[in-house]
């Protein structure tokens, strides 16, 4: 049984290309249906253990990756335990997300590395590559963004699917882990090789903050 997604393909591929230490056991923190942390334990050929607050697993992504309910905050593992730990759409989520990445720090090894993305909140528009709702889900889920923009509410802390800036969630990895390297880019360029100039002078313009409805982080411990 094999589970694709594009885009998750793709950040494998990344992950690979940029992981210098192998990679035998990887663990994903807010894995949602599972689907993520199966295509990784796929496309990387590793052992893959992935835990979110809720217990709602994907079938057939039980069967290719170990999936259990955990909490972000405070993860059922030993230090040291993981290769590299793999986290998208969960930080804006979790109560206290400097905790979280504490506990990623915690559980992955000396040398071991992460990919940590969330939305990003500089965002003009969002949703638009998200398999996950309608046009009109997508244009209902923008609007109750802009309003929560002009309420003064659009903030994670008070349920919006904000995310953090470039800037913010780099300054929040530089906390906890020794280097956080900006993955927006490299991500962008290849999940749309087919524009790569259009991404290309969006980044050059600067209007990459504003126009990329998420933001992609590297490093290690």
């Amino acid at each position: 049984m094999t589970l694709t997604d594009s885009k998750t393909e793709k950040v494998a591929e990344i992950i690979r290309g940029i992981c210098q230490a192998e990679i035998k056991n990887l663990l994903v923190v807010g894995c949602g249906a599972g689907i993520e942390a199966a295509i990784l334990a796929q496309r990387l050929d590793v052992k893959v253990i992935g835990i979110d607050i809720e217990k709602t697993f994907e079938k057939d992504a039980v069967l290719i990756a170990d999936l259990r309910q955990g909490d972000a905050m405070n993860l059922a593992f030993e230090d040291g335990s993981f290769d590299f730990v793999f986290s998208y759409h969960a930080l804006e989520h979790i109560e206290n997300p400097l905790q979280a990445l504490q506990e990623m720090h915690r559980v992955l090894k000396t040398g071991g590395g992460y990919w940590i993305g969330t939305p990003n909140k500089s965002r003009v528009v969002g949703y638009i590559g998200s398999k996950d709702g309608s046009i009109a889900d997508k244009m209902r889920w923008n609007l109750t963004d802009w309003k929560a923009r002009l309420s003064g509410k659009f903030r994670n802390d008070l349920g919006a699917h904000a995310g953090f800036t470039s800037k913010e969630l780099s300054k929040l990895l530089l906390s906890v882990f020794p280097v956080a390297h900006e993955q927006t880019k490299t991500y962008f360029l290849a999940v749309y090789q087919s524009r790569r100039f259009i991404v290309e002078s969006i980044w050059k313009s600067g209007l990459s903050r504003f126009i990329f409805p998420s933001v992609y982080f590297s490093g290690n411990k």
